[in-house]
């Protein structure tokens, strides 16, 4: 088991955000958490990785509680995909995938040919290779989500944790990020992914974790979480779910409550 997340529970002061929750993630799965604005989703992940401390609860990553890793076994078990990247300096694409490699080399050691020859490949397996010599301030935001989530292969890490990873993309590159991801998951990675959008973590997750205020609605297969009922108690609204193709997808519709 890559996750094995029991009773975690964090709080700012007094403000409890996670209380008791439970998720497993295994090698070759795809987990989406979902959930309105607020809810902990984010403090969540800011806990896998271990930047927060939970106040309740354990962590454990293929086997070992999160922590007793070092800041270098976290980088050679988790890799994080954030929602944006903000490059303060102009660098091209393939130097930015080798940003990987920091957390295998010493100070002040530079990559060296079989990094290179790792950032290559994971370009390649996002489809992006053709841009690695294009400046990454310059490529689309499809693009570059691709390229932060070559970043993340390149780290060669057995998980991946993605923040979002297609909140600002359009109906085309959502669905071409969500393939990879998809397929990573599909290759043997672990990956937790949060998304606002249900009929996603429909087609492409094996796991739904439904958060609301900071506990877990509901939690299993996206047949099971995905529904008219359970959405519009998450969302404080009425939703309406189709099966589409047999029910291998799902439309997730919000009903006009104007007229």
């Amino acid at each position: 088991m890559s996750f094995e997340i029991s009773g975690l529970s964090f709080s700012y002061g007094d403000h409890a955000v996670l209380e008791g929750v439970d998720l497993s993630v295994a090698d070759g799965e795809l987990a989406c958490v979902l959930g309105p604005n607020g809810v902990g989703k984010t403090t969540l992940f800011r806990c896998i990785l271990g930047l927060e401390r939970p106040r309740a609860g354990t962590i454990l990553v293929n086997g070992r509680p999160l922590g007793e890793l070092t800041v270098a076994e976290r980088a050679r078990e988790m890799a994080f995909v954030p929602q944006s990247h903000a490059q303060v300096f102009d660098y091209e694409v393939l130097d930015v995938v080798l940003m990987s490699a920091a957390s295998r080399l010493g100070p002040l050691r530079a990559p060296a040919a079989a990094d290179r020859a790792r950032a290559e490949e994971a370009l390649e397996r996002v489809g992006v290779a053709h841009l690695a010599h294009r400046s990454f301030m310059q490529v689309s935001g499809g693009e570059r989500q691709l390229v932060l989530i070559a970043r993340a292969i390149a780290q060669d890490a057995r998980s991946i944790v993605m923040d979002e990873p297609t909140s600002a993309l359009d109906f085309g590159n959502t669905a071409r990020v969500m393939a990879v991801v998809r397929r990573l998951a599909s290759e043997g990675l672990s990956v937790i992914a949060s998304t606002h959008a249900p009929d996603l973590a429909y087609l492409y997750a094996d796991t739904v974790l439904a958060l609301d205020g900071g506990r877990v609605r509901a939690c299993g297969s996206p047949a099971d979480v995905i529904t008219g009922p359970l959405l519009s108690e998450l969302y404080g609204l009425p939703v309406e779910v189709s099966s589409l193709h047999g029910d291998r997808a799902r439309a997730c519709v919000p009903l006009d409550m104007t007229r």
